[in-house]
């Protein structure tokens, strides 16, 4: 094996390498006339942030099998030609995670005890004892928003200051969180009830601008936020005002919408602390993100075990070909659930009926469980299943070699929560698209593609008419129509009719309100399976 280490690595990370006493190791000092031509004879390459990995470059590595990215972000990595070509890319989530947790908890004291001012201050020659009494963290409440590998780890050590932990991550068991003596709460009781307040999700649609002025509002006055995940999770000019009001005691912020910053209307704000994105940055943290791929690297090119992959895993052509609309499928199905199970999700049973299930559905399942899990931070269509174990959540899978309904193949995801059971069906139709066929017992025929808007409703005259013209006073177009109703035998009460509308662009927030209003109607969702959230907010 010839592995291509492009950029500066800790001495315990080359001895991981080392070990492998037939492997050539070149490390960055050694490559004399360029990168491209080291790669040429190269089976595994670990760079850091600066190599940008594109598919010009991969195009001059032929035996190439694995990229190591040491460190979680992986936007210098072209993970689609890499996919293309065969190549797995790995990254190393959670490696930095005391790294993260302890800025975070560090922050939450200097916020407290204003030790950036008493600091300056000092400088200053100024001895200002009496405009600098803090408070503490004991007895206070801190809310969590995600309650991943960092969330928890700030849990954990925020307990042994005295703190009340409250979290919501809806894609954590109650057993964990007890475990962790986590209360898990609404994200709305979240935002209302904390005194401090963290931030650790990922950047999806719906978490972008999460904390803004309407939920700032909710807030305590005196409320402290630390955010040490992704810039874009706050707007940035709803938290100045807040912070200039006297509304939010205080925020340290360690991310930013623009980095690095240059301007910012933050600097002139006394009672913010700006950090220039350094959570995970310390030798303990970048030692071992470059331990940690050197042993994920090297246990891949061994034995061929993938872990903290960011990419699909290699399968022949052929079996692409038939599993690619199958993995979309799941991935589709399990987003759409999401927007309907409500509470603590704790199992999840995947059925495959046809041919699917003589295949390999590690990827299907892990699509679906993708799906389902899309708020959560860092979960892949490689590690979902393994997210899900660590997140005390019960996977199971049926197969049945027949398909029912005149489908080739029909997949089911079924969905337990403590509010209960939600499942839905679909199938691939036309070689590529992605159909539901069932939702909570009753048949409909839908797309799942775009904005979804689902309503259950009294099957009575007029309902259609109804919500036609509500979405036509909003100027929403309706793209596709579909209707179920409750058939006789099934658990669904008689007299229930089910609607799966896809509309065109944004569904207008006001136009639901007006749905929920009307009287025939008893459920109004809204699920969107785009890249963006499809929900715009009501003026």
């Amino acid at each position: 094996m010839k592995i291509v280490l492009a950029e500066k690595v800790s001495p315990a990370t080359l001895a991981v390498f080392q070990s492998e006493p037939d492997w050539k190791i070149v490390t960055h000092d050694q490559i004399k006339d360029g990168l491209p031509a080291e790669l040429a004879d190269a089976d595994g390459l670990v760079v850091r942030s600066a190599v940008q990995v594109d598919d010009a470059l991969l195009a001059s590595a032929p035996k190439l099998r694995v990229i190591g990215r040491a460190g979680v972000g992986v936007d210098n990595i072209d993970a689609d030609a890499a996919t293309r070509r065969g190549i797995v890319v790995m990254n190393t989530p959670g490696a930095n995670a005391i790294a993260v947790a302890e800025l975070t908890l560090g922050l939450m004291i200097a916020l407290a005890r204003q030790i950036p001012k008493a600091n300056a201050t000092m400088h200053a020659g100024k001895w200002e004892k009496k405009s600098l009494q803090g408070v503490e963290l004991r007895n206070k409440k801190l809310g969590i928003l995600g309650l991943g590998r960092i969330g928890l780890e700030v849990a954990r050590r925020a307990r042994s200051f005295g703190m009340e932990i409250i979290g919501h991550d809806p894609f954590v068991s109650a057993a964990v969180a007890r475990e962790n003596a986590i209360t898990l709460v609404s994200v709305e009781e979240l935002f209302r009830d904390a005194d401090y307040l963290s931030l650790h999700v990922g950047l999806t649609p719906q978490t972008a601008g999460i904390i803004n002025e309407k939920t700032l509002a909710t807030m305590k006055k005196g409320v402290r936020i630390v955010n040490c995940a992704r810039g874009e999770l706050i707007v940035e000019n709803d938290l100045a005002e807040a912070l200039k009001s006297g509304h939010v005691g205080g925020a340290a912020l360690d991310v930013f919408h623009k980095e690095p910053l240059k301007d910012s209307l933050f600097f002139e704000i006394e009672n913010a602390i700006l950090t220039p994105h350094i959570a995970g940055s310390t030798n303990e943290a970048q030692e071992a993100v470059g331990i940690q791929i050197a042993m994920q690297t090297r246990e891949y090119l061994k034995n061929g075990v993938v872990q903290n992959a960011v990419n699909m895993p290699s399968l022949t052509h052929e079996e692409y070909q038939e599993l690619a609309p199958y993995i979309t499928l799941a991935d589709r199905l399990g987003t759409f659930l999401s927007h309907f199970a409500d509470g603590t999700l704790e199992s999840v049973r995947i059925a495959y009926n046809g041919r699917i299930s003589e295949g390999k559905t590690d990827l299907i399942r892990n699509s679906a469980i993708e799906g389902l899990l899309g708020h959560s931070e860092g979960v892949n269509s490689i590690n979902a299943a393994a997210v899900a174990e660590e997140r005390g959540i019960r996977v199971s899978e049926e197969k049945k070699a027949t398909a029912s309904g005149g489908a080739g193949n029909v997949l089911k995801l079924t969905v337990h929560t403590r509010s209960g059971d939600v499942h839905a069906s679909g199938t691939v139709l036309h070689g590529t698209s992605a159909r539901l066929l069932n939702l909570n017992g009753i048949d409909v025929e839908a797309p799942l593609e775009g904005t979804l808007l689902v309503l259950r409703n009294q099957d009575v005259p007029g309902v259609i008419g109804r919500v036609g013209t509500i979405l036509g006073d909003f100027q929403t177009n309706i793209a596709n129509f579909a209707l179920g109703r409750a058939s006789h035998g099934r658990a669904v009460p008689e007299g229930t009719a089910l609607a799966v509308i896809q509309v065109d662009g944004y569904l207008d927030e006001a136009a639901v309100r007006a749905l929920r209003k009307v009287e025939a109607i008893a459920e109004v969702r809204v699920a969107s399976l785009g890249e963006k959230l499809q929900l715009a907010a009501a003026e």
